[in-house]
């Protein structure tokens, strides 16, 4: 069984705000690349989760989703990163689209993406790691049965007590892999 490191997205890879999909809005946060090539190094997968509730809600588009998307793992593959997949939630409940609002299980702190992924890249839960900078990115690994590494980089700035560590970037974050 393949080993990977669940990653959020905004706050932790690319500087947060609310709704962030635009291009020109694109920044990585400190330490993230770092973190990411030496994560790739160890040996993980690299699988982006995210919550794009920004969709549900009518802020910007699914197209506009996989446009950024697409522009941020083609700018991380010219600094020499791979990432092997992404899985996004478009979901909220109280969303404004109607096939969007809904209560699903994709939606972190709930397991779905996770569980997708590891049916998909045949991983063992119990060896992956989920890094992120909001409480609700740890409470998903731990519901998924993962490691957790909490990133003091985004906008939550609330520690997790669920967090198995705590670090101050995603470079750091590394430190704690094993």
């Amino acid at each position: 069984m393949n080993k990977a490191i669940f990653l959020d997205r905004d706050g932790l890879i690319t500087k947060a705000g609310v709704h962030i999909y635009k291009i020109e809005d694109m920044e990585f946060v400190n330490g993230a690349i770092q973190g990411l090539e030496r994560m790739q190094n160890m040996g993980y997968e690299l699988i982006i989760v995210t919550n794009q509730a920004g969709i549900a809600k009518g802020k910007f588009t699914e197209g506009d989703y996989f446009a950024f998307r697409n522009e941020m793992h083609k700018r991380l593959k010219e600094d020499k990163i791979n990432i092997t997949a992404e899985y996004f939630c478009p979901h909220h409940k109280e969303g404004i689209i109607e096939e969007y609002k809904i209560d699903c299980n994709c939606r972190k702190p709930k397991p779905g993406m996770l569980e997708q992924a590891a049916k998909d890249f045949n991983l063992d839960l119990k060896k992956c790691f989920m890094i992120g900078d909001n409480p609700s990115d740890i409470l998903a690994g731990k519901n998924a049965g993962c490691k957790t590494i909490q990133v003091m980089t985004g906008e939550a700035k609330t520690e997790s007590p669920e967090a198995d560590f705590l670090a101050n970037d995603l470079y750091i974050a590394s430190y704690f892999l094993s």
